[in-house]
């Protein structure tokens, strides 16, 4: 008898350690891990990753520009999440003959669009900045080279004003060292942080901050908001978001973000990325429920992507059969109802 349980527990063992060792090692690339970028991977590698069979890493990067090379390129990296902008700005310079562009984003294909990212522009308490359309002779920290953040700054401004901003007042610091020297020594007017709210780096201030930093507004209806309506969209920054900061809701401007993979055609990652559009569906109100309050605004829908743009076939494919799981009731589990 003896015997027999032990060859059951040592069969069991191995079955557990060839489970164990079927999971694959992926990486998926975000931005600062103060960002929300970075929370919604972490939401991926613990609620959705592990029933993939996928040990998913979540790694801090500079931003959406890196993040298109680094799943090009960067072995391991399956995942990336890219605004929306960013991945049009490939295409537009692929379209354009840049052999590089073309290398870069070609491959690149859609898992699912996420939603929709707010644009934060910081500012001093005392400054005379009110709205975005005030800001031109200001010097302005559009984030680190590579960043979402950066290429939005930039591009809105050329929008905005009609040519680039001015070599003196562009800077290129990480949030936090640009945060530090608009409230400090003053050598920064404008802080621009890209990210879904609320964003960490802002909903963790303490209410004395309101003492020195404030946010701009947007302007739907002021004439220099024509052109960058053609690429971003309002959205308002609600008081609930940054309840130490805010008194009331105000309108911002706001970018989409994408999940992003590779065209992969070898069988063990098509099975791998298939099992995680698959579970993806099966654990999508478990992250509304328990993932960042971003994922309340992402939908399981597919909707037609721009020229340029096509999404992953293995996940669209599970994607567009998706029947989420219907979550129990306590009152239908202790009737015995769930399956």
């Amino acid at each position: 008898m003896n015997r027999l349980l032990n060859t059951g527990l040592a069969l069991l063992a191995l079955l557990c350690a060839g489970a164990a060792a079927a999971a694959v090692d992926y990486k998926i690339v975000t931005a600062s891990e103060k960002g929300t970028y970075y929370a919604i991977g972490k939401d991926l590698a613990r609620l959705v990753a592990p029933e993939a069979g996928i040990n998913l890493e979540v790694l801090p990067t500079s931003g959406s520009a890196a993040n298109v090379k680094l799943l090009r390129y960067e072995p391991g990296v399956k995942f990336a999440v890219v605004q929306a902008d960013v991945f049009q700005a490939f295409v537009d310079r692929s379209g354009a003959g840049n052999a590089e562009a073309s290398t870069l984003i070609r491959p690149l294909r859609v898992i699912l669009p996420l939603y929709n990212t707010e644009i934060h522009y910081i500012v001093r308490a005392d400054s005379p900045y009110n709205y975005l359309h005030e800001i031109k002779d200001a010097r302005i920290n559009g984030g680190l080279v590579g960043s979402g953040a950066a290429l939005i700054t930039h591009t809105l401004y050329r929008m905005m004003f009609g040519g680039p901003v001015p070599e003196a007042q562009a800077s290129f610091l990480s949030n936090e060292e640009a945060l530090v020297k608009l409230i400090g020594d003053k050598s920064l007017d404008v802080v621009v942080v890209a990210a879904g709210q609320p964003a960490p780096l802002i909903a963790n201030m303490k209410p004395e901050a309101q003492k020195f930093i404030k946010l701009l507004k947007f302007d739907p209806q002021h004439p220099s908001a024509r052109q960058p309506l053609s690429t971003y969209a309002p959205a308002t920054v609600r008081a609930a978001s940054y309840p130490n900061l805010l008194s009331e809701d105000f309108t911002t401007i706001s970018v989409g973000a994408f999940l992003v993979t590779y065209d992969y055609n070898t069988r063990g990652t098509v099975d791998s990325m298939r099992a995680f559009g698959r579970a993806l569906c099966q654990n999508f109100e478990r992250l509304q429920e328990q993932g960042h309050p971003k994922w309340r605004e992402v939908k399981l829908a597919l909707p037609e992507l721009g020229p340029g743009w096509s999404y992953y076939p293995p996940t669209a494919r599970e994607l567009r059969a998706c029947t989420p799981k219907k979550r129990c009731s306590n009152e239908e589990r202790i009737l015995g109802l769930c399956n």
